[in-house]
């Protein structure tokens, strides 16, 4: 039987990029499906959703920098 080659932070990094992947889509469906039920109001929306997005890709890069450093 062959020993398994490569580093545990490979598995650690794509388990941390399943949040952010997931919360991405549900966050950019949610702003849709409102801006579809009021117009008036996409560009509040718009904005709150660019302020999410950036949130929940933070814990994506947080993903990564913890899985290079340990």
């Amino acid at each position: 039987m062959e020993g398994i080659t490569g580093n545990i932070a490979t598995i650690g990094y794509g388990l941390a990029t399943l949040g952010p992947g997931l919360g991405l889509g549900m966050l950019v469906g949610k702003t849709q499906e409102a801006t579809a039920r009021q117009p008036e109001m996409a560009g509040p929306l718009r904005i709150n959703m660019f302020i999410g997005m950036a949130l929940v890709e933070a814990l994506g890069l947080i993903g990564l920098a913890t899985g290079f450093l340990f």
